[in-house]
């Protein structure tokens, strides 16, 4: 029994080594496939993550797509794929390659399909739309046609506040027809469509200038009226002075001065610079050339200020608009501080309103006065333009003046070999009165 017992142990403890033997073989191989296993699923994890970021670009570029705008069923093969613990199988990445082709193929058509929109006032109308592939879209109703916007967020068209000018309305509609093959397209994807339509117009700008901004129009409009006036004032003064004076010149060198006479009766009524000049010039003809020079040049300072009226007025305002300018420029900047201690730096909207108002009112300002300086410049010179006519023609007719004056001839010395001996009772050249004209040498 014991020999029985012994040989049994001894089986029994050749089948624990052969059980341990296999036990250590089965360690190894689960160390091995664990080993294997870690790689593997370590491939599959890279090989999913990847799927699924290109998964995650290929929906931000379809929602970002205008051509996605009413098509939803574009978005939901890749619902799925973006769910965390799902791996793609070849299925799904032969999808989102089919979905790449047919972006790229869309990309460069031009389709035409009824669809809804998001009109002007809100509401939601059918409309025809023109996809120029990712370009440009627009729409058209019964009413009105114009460009449309994609909106990401809710995967809509939206028609443009504004809409497009007459002749671009006009190509947009032949386009439609078929009439032309040649359209407006906006090869920013959209952008540039969206500044023009947001593009603020000149009262905009100027009701964000603030209260400043309306006593510079008020500088502005009666600088205006001023230039207006003095520009028809001085026309007229300077067109009176050539022709007037030009005319009694004229009849004085003809020594006509009871033509000259009614040609300044004949202006009586009128209040021009040149009359006043001329009748004081006519009233002392009589005097001597010294007193006729200074009479005139009394009668023109006289009629200076007269020219002159306004441009003080126009210079003022040159210099008060950009000083107006500057202090709207300083209250907008105390609104924005003002702000800026209030609520921070963090919503720039909030300081929007003082900073407009900063800018533009300076801008206003400025272009106001630029202008006004340049016409006081000019109206200047043509003050001086019209001041030297008058003199000019002042100092001719007093040049007529004095040669229609007797004494105003110089004695003349007669050269007794070539004219003879005067008799001894001839009157002295320089003293005669006659009508004569007196010998000359």
């Amino acid at each position: 029994e014991v020999e029985a017992l012994e040989a049994r142990q001894s089986t029994l403890d050749t089948d624990v080594a052969d059980l341990a033997k296999r036990f250590s073989d089965g360690l190894e191989l689960q160390a091995s496939l664990e080993e294997e296993w870690s790689r593997l699923e370590l491939n599959f994890r890279e090989i999913s993550g990847n799927v699924r970021v290109a998964a995650r670009d290929l929906e931000s570029l379809l929602q970002a797509s205008p051509l996605s705008a009413g098509r939803p069923e574009r978005l939901e093969g890749l619902s799925q794929l973006l769910r965390k613990g799902y791996f793609p199988d070849i299925d799904d990445i032969s999808g989102m390659a089919a979905l790449c082709f047919d972006e790229i193929a869309r990309s460069g058509q031009v389709s035409r399909r009824e669809g809804t929109i998001i009109g002007r006032n809100g509401d939601e109308p059918t409309a025809t739309i023109f996809q120029l592939g990712k370009f440009t879209s627009f729409y058209r109703t019964d009413s009105e046609t114009g460009f449309l916007a994609y909106a990401p967020e809710s995967q809509q068209l939206l028609a443009l506040s504004a809409l497009p000018p007459r002749n671009m309305r006009r190509s947009l509609n032949r386009y439609a027809d078929g009439e032309s093959e040649t359209v407006p397209i906006d090869i920013s994807g959209g952008a540039a469509l969206r500044q023009v339509t947001h593009r603020s117009d000149w009262r905009e700008q100027l009701r964000a200038g603030g209260p400043i901004v309306w006593p510079i129009l008020l500088i502005a409009l009666t600088a205006l009226v001023i230039v207006i006036y003095k520009f028809y004032f001085l026309n007229r003064v300077h067109g009176n002075t050539d022709r007037i004076m030009g005319k009694v010149n004229e009849l004085a060198a003809r020594g006509d001065w009871a033509g000259c006479d009614a040609i300044v009766a004949r202006h009586h009524g009128k209040n021009w610079p040149v009359v006043h000049v001329i009748r004081a010039g006519l009233g002392a003809r009589g005097e001597s050339r010294e007193g006729l020079e200074s009479v005139l040049q009394e009668a023109i300072l006289h009629e200076l200020p007269r020219l002159q009226r306004g441009l003080a007025l126009l210079a003022v305002f040159g210099a008060v608009a950009p000083l107006l300018g500057l202090l709207g420029t300083v209250t907008g900047m105390i609104d924005t501080f003002r702000v800026i201690t209030l609520f921070g730096t963090s919503d720039p909207k909030l300081m929007s309103g003082g900073i407009s108002e900063a800018l533009v009112t300076t801008e206003v300002g400025l272009a106001v006065a630029i202008p006004i300086m340049l016409l006081h410049t000019f109206l200047s010179r043509r003050v001086d333009h019209v001041i030297g006519d008058m003199e000019e023609n002042a100092v001719h007719l007093t040049n007529i003046i004095g040669l229609q004056k007797p004494e105003a001839q110089p004695a003349q010395s007669i050269d007794a070999k070539s004219v003879g001996e005067q008799p001894a009772g001839s009157q002295p050249a320089g003293d005669r009165h006659s009508d004569e004209e007196p010998t000359r040498a």
